[in-house]
């Protein structure tokens, strides 16, 4: 499968569980950027239905396509190439959609066990076998929603340390992306991965 990730920031949860619109950080649109491309992702979006966060982003990923973000720092560049920002999930869905064929797997990320949970080297014998793409979500505040989860026919198991090391549960999201792509996606305990994707999605805001 094709790999996307999105980072969503509504409708997510805040502290409270009530649902709410949280604020694009520029180290998210970076740091996430960076650990996609490492992991061979083949579009990373920001979901936010700000028009002017939405801007901000837009202009941020242009200034490192342009010639003077692009030849004082390529790798950053290239990392910022899969940066895509879209007012809803749904419009991501369809970015996804129109560049795979078919409508992504969506996988769901929560600090909670669901009867949705599927394990890791589960869905990576998926991502490894089979055809098609999978839009990975992660949750910026206190995570996405019931109604969103719902939606996910998979949902990861929650990040936690072994038996007697474990007892915290919160991650940033940037900590939780890089990850999950690695347990997916890394290279390690013979495990290659599945191929990188197939190249950057059409018609979408940057």
């Amino acid at each position: 499968m094709d790999i996307y990730i999105a980072l969503v920031h509504h409708p997510v949860l805040n502290r409270a569980g009530d649902v709410v619109t949280t604020a694009v950080t520029n180290i998210d649109i970076h740091d996430l950027a960076r650990a996609a491309r490492t992991y061979g992702v083949s579009g990373y979006f920001l979901i936010t239905p700000i028009e002017q966060q939405r801007a901000m982003v837009s202009r941020i990923a242009a200034h490192w396509q342009g010639t003077g973000g692009e030849s004082l720092h390529p790798l950053r560049a290239d990392a910022l190439s899969l940066v895509r920002v879209v007012p809803t999930l749904a419009d991501a869905e369809r970015a996804v959609t129109g560049a795979a064929g078919h409508p992504p797997l969506l996988v769901g990320t929560s600090a909670r066990r669901l009867e949705t949970t599927v394990g890791y080297g589960a869905l990576r014998a998926r991502l490894t076998t089979e055809e098609g793409a999978a839009l990975l979500l992660f949750g910026t505040g206190w995570g996405l929603t019931a109604e969103t989860l719902a939606g996910c026919p998979v949902v990861l198991p929650p990040i936690e340390a072994i038996a007697g090391r474990a007892g915290y549960n919160h991650l940033s999201v940037r900590s939780a992306v890089a990850i999950i792509l690695d347990r997916l996606l890394g290279a390690h305990e013979g495990h290659t991965g599945p191929p990188p994707g197939t190249g950057p999605l059409p018609g979408v805001d940057r």
